[in-house]
């Protein structure tokens, strides 16, 4: 026969291993969640990493010298060989080459994180486009042509389309690939205009027309800065008693797209920088005999002004005189005056 006191000796051992496997269970548990905690801050802090080394040139922008550019897209090594019109097709070939090989390569099409989370750069890689695009259409509407009757340049006209191509296509066609295509139609016209076979014509009415569009440019860039600074009131003005529809007032950009206009409008600022250095360099004859070497000049100094660093992660905006930077409305008065020198060298070039 069995004693009670048996039985109770051998169900407390049992009680006891019941009880250590559960405390084993709810620390393996507990190492789990840990350990998926550690994962997640993991991967988080190498996105945030990521995105704030992909964003950098956003921030800090790095400039290049244009002579050195086209040195090596044409392989020469004397600049003084360089052909007219090759720092110009130079920087325009290299700044499209820059958006797709840039730390985190070209970003405006990424479906992944953390590209996905970021805009300032997609936003600031846009500017770079639009100056490309409008350099593009300048270099084959206009500086590639003795006269407007004359046949355009075959690798010109094939290479500024695909510059136009949508930003944001990630595949079928991907929009790097259509940006490649339209790069390598470009670097051939410079191959041929440093053997002399391909046409650049260095004018003062064509250099005329690429000005006229960077003042539309530039003019809107400013209205944008400037509405996303201060509440303009929405009053009509008013002609002959009747409202005119020649003006339109301007609204208050919402606060969710102030620093895409601000990272736009820097963008185009860092491409036509070095648009305006290779111009100065290939237009030299020129803009020396219509006494436009001093617009030029602030032009580059004002655009120069619109890359310095910026301090603050996000785009201060302060109100009126108050006590807070306010970002946009200075990156607008540097456009402004730069804005001004173009008007200043359009009307020297036209005499």
């Amino acid at each position: 026969m069995v004693s009670p006191h048996a039985s109770t000796e051998s169900e407390a051992p049992l009680e006891a291993e019941e009880v250590l496997d559960a405390e084993a269970e709810e620390a393996q548990r507990k190492r789990r969640i840990w350990t998926l905690v550690g994962i997640v801050a993991s991967i988080l802090l190498l996105f945030t990493g990521l995105g704030w080394y992909w964003t950098l040139q956003c921030y800090s922008p790095e400039t290049y010298d244009v002579t050195e550019i086209a040195l090596k897209e044409t392989g020469l090594t004397d600049p003084k060989k360089l052909p007219l019109g090759a720092r110009t097709t130079a920087v325009l070939i290299h700044n499209m080459d820059y958006l797709l090989h840039k730390p985190g390569g070209y970003l405006s099409n990424d479906v992944t994180p953390p590209s996905i989370f970021l805009d300032n750069m997609p936003n600031w890689e846009f500017g770079v486009v639009v100056a490309s695009r409008d350099l593009a259409t300048a270099l084959r509407n206009h500086l590639s042509r003795a006269q407007s009757q004359s046949q355009e340049d075959k690798d010109l006209a094939v290479g500024e389309p695909y510059y136009y191509f949508e930003t944001d296509s990630w595949i079928l066609p991907a929009t790097e690939n259509q940006y490649q295509k339209g790069i390598d139609a470009f670097r051939r016209y410079l191959a041929r205009l440093r053997e002399g076979k391909a046409p650049f014509y260095p004018r003062a009415d064509n250099l005329t027309q690429y000005v006229m569009i960077l003042e539309k440019r530039l003019g809107s860039y400013t209205q944008r800065l400037s509405a996303s600074s201060s509440v303009h009131q929405e009053t009509a003005l008013i002609v002959r008693g009747k409202p005119s529809t020649a003006f339109k007032p301007m609204e208050r950009t919402p606060w969710l797209l102030v620093d895409d206009n601000f990272y736009e409008a820097r963008g185009y600022a860092w491409a036509l920088l070095h648009v305006m250095e290779a111009i100065e360099n290939d237009f030299h004859n020129i803009l020396k005999m219509k006494a436009a070497e001093t617009p030029v000049h602030q032009i580059i100094r004002e655009l120069e002004a619109t890359q310095a660093p910026i301090l603050s992660p996000v785009v201060l905006n302060g109100s009126g005189f108050g006590i807070f930077a306010n970002y946009s409305l200075t990156l607008a008065t540097y456009i402004a005056h730069a804005n001004a020198a173009l008007i200043d060298l359009r009307d020297l070039l036209s005499i």
